[in-house]
Parts: C-alpha cells; sequence; structure tokens
C-alpha cells in the first residue's frame, strides 16, 4: 500500500500546537533548529497572541510539519508521496529534501511578512460548502467590486470551495450563499487574502528570493499546489511556492492524483484533521489517519505495517 504524508496549511493552526508533537529527539533537534535560525524561541510563537500574526502561523505551521516528518523518519518510515496545502506546501518540499529546512524557515518567514505588509487589514477569506462553482462564481460577480474585490480561492473538494479578497464584500457574498442554500459559508482563520490576484506581487518577491537558495531534485515526489500534478524538477516545485501564493489550491485534484498513483493510506501531520477529513470524505475505500486524531504512536504503527507489505 503506498502511503502519502499531508502537510496542512494556514487556517489549521491552534493555540499551543507545538505540544502536539511527539517527543523524541528528532522533534527536538527540528525546533532547535528553528529557534536558532529564527532567533527566537519557537514556543513564543503558538500562542494565541502571537498567531493572531500570519507570519508566526506560517512559520508555526511548517516547524509543526517538519517536525512530525523528521518523527517518522528517525523511525524509518518514509511515504512514498508528499502534498501540502498552501504554506504546508514548503513542509512538504523540506520533507523531500528539495529545500534545507533553515532555508525554508527563512522563505517563510519573508513570505508572512511579505503578505501581511500587502494587506494588513481588511482582508481574508472564507468558505462555502455545498454550491456549485459556477453558482458562487455569479455571487462573486454580482458583490465583487474594484473596492471591495473577491476571488474564487481553492477547491479544496467539490463542494467545498474558499474565497478570497475583502472581508466586506466577502461577507456578503456569504450570506448570499447562506440565502441560495449552501450547506455552510463561513468567514475562514486567515487574516489575508490568499490564492488570489491581489497577492501577485508577493509572489513575485517571493519567486526572486527563492531564485537565491539552492534547490535539490526530490527523494520523493511531490505533489503540487497550482497544477495538482507530481513534480520532480527542483525548478518546478520552486516555481509551485511562489505563485501558489497568488494562484488557487487545486488540492481536490492533488489528492485524487495521489490515489490514482496508489495512495491507499494518507496521513495528515500535524496540526488538525482538515485534509484528513477531506480525503476520507473522497476515497471511501483508503484508510486516511491524522496525527492530531490518531496520535503520533497508532500513525506510526499503521504506516509501518503497510510500508513493509
Amino acid at each position: 500500500m503506498k502511503i502519502a504524508f499531508l502537510f496542512p496549511g494556514q487556517g489549521s493552526q491552534k493555540p499551543g500546537l507545538l505540544h502536539e508533537l511527539p517527543s523524541c529527539e528528532a522533534v527536538d533537534k527540528v525546533l532547535e533548529t528553528a529557534s536558532a535560525t529564527l532567533n527566537v524561541n519557537v514556543y513564543n510563537l503558538h500562542l494565541e497572541e502571537p498567531l493572531s500574526s500570519t507570519k508566526n502561523v506560517q512559520l508555526s505551521l511548517l516547524i509543526a510539519g517538519v517536525a512530525a516528518y523528521k518523527a517518522f523518519e528517525a523511525e524509518e518510515v518514509k511515504p512514498h508521496f508528499v502534498a501540502g496545502h498552501s504554506v504546508g506546501a514548503f513542509s512538504a518540499a523540506v520533507a523531500t529534501g528539495t529545500i534545507a529546512f533553515t532555508d525554508a524557515l527563512r522563505m517563510v518567514s519573508l513570505r508572512g511578512e511579505l503578505m501581511e505588509r500587502a494587506y494588513p487589514e481588511g482582508y481574508g477569506m472564507g468558505v462555502v460548502l455545498g454550491m456549485e462553482t459556477r453558482r458562487l462564481q455569479s455571487l462573486i460577480d454580482f458583490y465583487s467590486d474594484n473596492d471591495n474585490p473577491v476571488f474564487i480561492a481553492n477547491q479544496n473538494a467539490p463542494d467545498q470551495v474558499t474565497i478570497s479578497g475583502s472581508l466586506h464584500a466577502i461577507q456578503r457574498v456569504l450570506e448570499g450563499a447562506r440565502q441560495e442554500g449552501a450547506r455552510c459559508a463561513s468567514i475562514l482563520n486567515v487574516n489575508v487574502p490568499s490564492h488570489c490576484p491581489l497577492l501577485q506581487s508577493v509572489s513575485d518577491s517571493l519567486k526572486e528570493a527563492l531564485h537565491e537558495i539552492p534547490f535539490s531534485r526530490p527523494k520523493i515526489p511531490y505533489v503540487g499546489n497550482r497544477r495538482a500534478r507530481v513534480l520532480c524538477d527542483p525548478d518546478e516545485i520552486k516555481l509551485d511556492l511562489a505563485e501558489s501564493v497568488s494562484a488557487p489550491v487545486q488540492w481536490h485534484d492533488a489528492s485524487t492524483v495521489l490515489y490514482e498513483k496508489g495512495v491507499r493510506l494518507f496521513i495528515e501531520m500535524p496540526p488538525g484533521t482538515v485534509l484528513a477529513n477531506l480525503a476520507e470524505k473522497a476515497f471511501h475505500d483508503a484508510r486516511v489517519l491524522s496525527v492530531t486524531g490518531n496520535g503520533f504512536n497508532d500513525c506510526l504503527y499503521i504506516a509501518a505495517q503497510e510500508q513493509v507489505k
């Protein structure tokens, strides 16, 4: 049975998320490296007040994802594929060996700073469940304008779409979606307009910065955000990391590619269970676990058993 490790993105964070990590030497080493690289105690990043910062959220997610991966690696358990949602793609890229963890920390720090600087307030994201994308787009066309723009962002599932832009207009779109019968329409815990053209300047700046960072050929196939394809060329992964900031994440297509490649065990790295829930709903004959929901030891045991079959 093939195994995929999934790395969550912004919106999965919660105070104290680093305490979900297993207690082992591999995790300690990741935390120590992160603290030294960032010149900060990383446990100060995942507190409630610091997590109001996009930069701190994204760094915390990167650290948690890489630390959990290293804990599995220390037990000689490795996936056949990796994929990360939004900033989780950096964790996935570290797991493949494409980018060094220290370089990823610096790039994610820059990513968060640029996103906060571009839209410090009044912008964010929402999610709509149970509505066709075409109908949602018609609501966006009605309520969005140049002063208060809204865009389709991520396609997380056939019936789950995120939108991004002005919070004022997002609220109106969400209310319209509820009136049109959407199963759920709510604001996400993301305070920047990710994955839409408003962040094109961030993608451009990140592309320049990533150009200065050495990238290696991945040791594990990486499934990208932007085009939902298996990427084995380091330059393509670099481009995916930069451009996905301002482009929609095609997550449903990405997870479907994993399934089509034979993955039947999906394990979500901490924090949260969002990606696991999406995979469980989409692929009924697959086994789906999360470190947060099932615990590290259970995930490790099952992955180790499947790896030797």
